[in-house]
């Protein structure tokens, strides 16, 4: 295997050009290297594999299902999938999982989601490391009984999993518009939205691999535009917008406003305190400041973690912590193998709307309590010299606390930004938030005049 495949293993997951990086003899070899892992983990010797609708995907499932069963190791494959419907798989059979999606990149790539027994993540210090040498190294093919592939259909047992986490039997009637962008919302929503007392308006519901309409990226505003549009036209109540493989969800309220990830957080984490009282919810570091606030309001313990669902899933375990939410629109549930479900996040706020007499707006008012920048990316030459001078800047004003837990953070008293580098391209990504607009722009752009120079 060529030297590229260091450019295929990210941080979290495999990803890649389809026919020139994903090829059914990669994911061959890389199903046979993800066997041995498993053997060396001593994990059940049976392998849950989910796809999406890409094109590819049926054929390099069949490859790596290929590769596991070469090593005497068995396969439950279970079709079309979410990711989080294969995370459910993986945690109810108690089985490791592998899930071929690029998520919500665009048609051209695909890519493997891996994780062990009972959804436990798998990523560059959980075991990816160990799993690309071998594909490097290329793993002895040993003469021994192969194994066996079966199929299961798992999407109602995903459903009825979901409804129990989630009390959703006593709602007033919504109107909610689904933007599922061609993607596996395409296949999940109907299921679980038919048991629901919720008249749905699909956008985008045809599983098509090409994305046709928009990407299936819901954190670029220009892809929420055409739901924004349908949530305003048709009066509805909420409009929800999933990514390519479906573990995302966007909310956009009945103005046809898009919702913070950090407002959706703290709905939760409130819904969440209310059933474990006490109890501790991790949220990432550029949420919101008002995340930590509705978590100490509601008397929780709110526990701070860097960006990355390996960190998050690994901090939840050490925690036990019943929730954890990321700016980027993944949720994670303790009730859910500490897994990210966007479906699940869905749930939680048609549970509130619908147990409610008040609009979305209103719900989520209490939580909007600053003034947040979105994400910012720079192209620079030198992201350590840039961050260096920024730290620099900033160490010098009175009353500020600075740290490093990922990137560089700086807290002021009425605001905070967090610069940090891409892992995978000369990037520096700047969040700010701040009381007020006038601060925020203010700090913005005096961090990007240092950074650009």
């Amino acid at each position: 295997m060529s030297s590229e495949i260091a450019d295929i293993f990210k941080a979290y997951d495999i990803r890649g050009l389809v026919d020139s990086e994903i090829t059914p003899e990669f994911t061959f070899a890389t199903g046979l290297a993800f066997a041995r892992f498993l053997q060396l983990e001593r994990e059940p010797a049976t392998v849950v594999i989910g796809e999406d609708m890409r094109p590819s995907s049926p054929e390099l499932a069949e490859a790596f299902s290929a590769g596991i069963t070469s090593q005497g190791l068995d396969v439950i494959r279970i079709g079309l999938a979410s990711t989080d419907m294969l995370y459910f798989a993986s945690g109810k059979l108690g089985l490791p999982g592998a899930m071929f999606t690029a998520s919500h990149n665009p048609a051209e790539y695909n890519g493997i989601k891996l994780c062990l027994s009972s959804a436990r993540p798998i990523g560059k210090e959980s075991g990816l490391v160990t799993i690309e040498n071998f594909v490097r190294q290329g793993s002895p093919l040993e003469i021994r009984s192969l194994g066996k592939e079966t199929n299961r259909d798992m999407l109602e047992e995903y459903v009825d999993h979901l409804l129990h986490l989630v009390d959703l039997s006593d709602i007033r009637q919504l109107k909610i518009v689904i933007d599922a962008g061609n993607g596996m919302a395409g296949h999940t929503a109907p299921a679980i939205f038919k048991r629901l007392n919720c008249e749905v308006i699909p956008l985008y519901f045809e599983l098509d691999g090409t994305f046709p309409n928009h990407e299936a990226n819901p954190i670029d505003a220009k892809n929420l535009k055409d739901l924004q549009k349908s949530v305003v036209k048709n009066s509805a109540d909420l409009g929800l917008a999933f990514d390519g493989d479906a573990d995302r969800c966007f909310l956009v309220d009945e103005k046809g406003n898009t919702v913070n990830p950090s407002d959706l957080t703290s709905l939760i984490a409130s819904r969440e305190l209310a059933k474990h009282p006490g109890a501790t919810v991790i949220y990432n570091l550029i949420s919101s400041r008002a995340v930590l606030e509705v978590i100490e309001e509601n008397g929780g313990v709110g526990l701070r973690s860097r960006v990355g669902h390996s960190y998050i899933k690994k901090m939840m375990a050490d925690s036990k912590a019943i929730f954890g939410g990321e700016h980027s629109g993944h949720f994670y549930f303790d009730e859910f193998w500490r897994a990210d479900s966007g479906a699940l996040a869905a749930l939680h706020a048609i549970a509130a709307l619908g147990g409610s007499t008040k609009s979305m707006s209103q719900i989520l008012k209490p939580f909007q309590r600053y003034v947040l920048s979105g994400e910012i990316n720079s192209t620079v030459t030198d992201a350590g010299a840039a961050m260096e001078l920024v730290e620099k800047t900033f160490a010098a004003e009175e009353n500020v606390a600075i740290d490093h837990l990922d990137g560089l953070t700086v807290n002021g008293d009425t605001w905070w930004f967090n610069l940090r580098p891409s892992n995978t391209e000369p990037l520096l990504r700047l969040n700010v938030e701040a009381k007020t607009q006038a601060r925020m722009d203010k700090l913005r752009e005096q961090v990007l005049t240092i950074i650009r120079g």
